[in-house]
């Protein structure tokens, strides 16, 4: 009879290898620990929507977004809110001039100048001639505060004139400075516009 022949099954890594530990056991058969499974980092992108929001996240503010919150307030008056602010300004330091200093003429003189710049550098462009002429006009209504007039309306006109006339200096110099400073505003308006017009002088 005709005997098949059997070949031995072979066991054990071929070539003297020694067998790989089987996944999730070690080296005697024992089981090992977890493998921790590492969380994807900031810098992997799951979706192309969540990248673009972390990307737009950590963007850093520009020169334009610093310089936006250090920009100082600049509000823009008409000709009557100028005159407006202008004169009721004059009329708190002049009520102020009475609480504190008791009514000096000289005090409030000094603090009409600063008006006075308020009001020339916040009126708007197209008001800026506006601002010289109510300048005078706030620093007579607020001079009303520390005149020193008699009794009745004659001796209150009295004190008015004679403060008026004594104090015509400051009214002088406040309304010489807001002058200067519509003329400057006034020329870099006008080198704006030539400017802007490719360096052709305006028609």
């Amino acid at each position: 009879m005709e005997q098949h022949r059997t070949r031995p099954a072979q066991y054990g890594p071929r070539g003297g290898r020694p067998p790989l530990p089987p996944q999730g056991r070690g080296p005697d058969g024992s089981p090992g620990p977890a493998r921790p499974v590492r969380a994807p980092g900031p810098g992997v992108q799951r979706s192309g929507g969540g990248a673009a929001r972390r990307t737009a996240a950590v963007r850093p503010a520009g020169p334009e977004a610093v310089g936006a919150g250090r920009r100082m307030p600049s509000p823009r008056l008409t000709g009557l809110g100028g005159g407006l602010f202008c004169a009721a300004l004059m009329l708190a330091f002049g009520f102020l001039d009475q609480l504190l200093f008791g009514a000096s003429p000289t005090v409030y003189g000094v603090l009409f100048l600063p008006a006075c710049v308020l009001t020339a550098v916040w009126v708007r462009r197209g008001d800026l001639l506006t601002a010289p002429i109510v300048v005078p006009i706030a620093f007579a209504v607020g001079l009303t505060t520390v005149a020193d007039g008699g009794d009745g309306f004659t001796g209150a006109l009295g004190g008015f004139v004679t403060a008026l006339a004594t104090e015509a200096g400051w009214l002088y110099g406040g309304t010489l400075i807001a002058g200067s400073i519509v003329i400057a505003r006034r020329i870099r308006l006008v080198r704006r516009r030539v400017a802007a017009r490719g360096g052709r002088a305006p028609a």
